[in-house]
């Protein structure tokens, strides 16, 4: 009897625990050294990418005299997550482990950090904005964000 109750409870723990599992996507922050900034780049390419595709579905679902409702719900969820993704990556990715702070007396750096923090911080707006509705023109303005984000950041790295 008291063996059935330990493993019922290991049960609903390891159940509840599964439950709850988050995953760090975008990078660990030991720091290990192993970095791959084209790659991060291409994954918030693909993310906008499966954003749009989200969004041109979401407008043809809507638009239909009998919407599938439980597809809908899919796609504004798939929309969300890989808003979140390119969020994650900004964050998390660049922003805490990539883009190191620089003092305001040395100039040229400084005015190459703030660069970066302006268009990562636009990056991360615009995946915010593609959350909260299905305007393509979101879309365009993170795709072109991206670009200029990787034209500063790897100009000279």
């Amino acid at each position: 009897m008291n063996l059935k109750k330990t493993i019922s409870a290991l049960t609903l723990v390891l159940l509840f625990t599964s439950l709850n599992v988050q995953f760090a996507s975008a990078h660990c922050e030991i720091p290990c050294g192993i970095y791959a900034d084209s790659i991060r780049i291409s994954l918030i390419r693909e993310d906008i990418t499966t954003i749009e595709k989200a969004m041109k579905q979401i407008e043809e679902l809507s638009g239909s005299e009998k919407p599938n409702y439980n597809q809908l719900v899919r796609w504004i969820t798939n929309k969300e997550e890989h808003a979140n993704k390119i969020q994650e990556t900004v964050s998390q990715y660049f922003l805490h482990q990539r883009i190191k702070i620089v003092a305001p007396d040395q100039k040229e750096a400084y005015a190459k950090y703030q660069k970066h923090l302006e268009l990562l911080h636009k990056i991360s707006v615009y995946a915010m904005l593609s959350k909260q509705g299905t305007d393509l023109a979101n879309i365009e303005k993170l795709r072109s964000t991206v670009d200029e984000f990787e034209k500063a950041y790897f100009h000279k790295h």
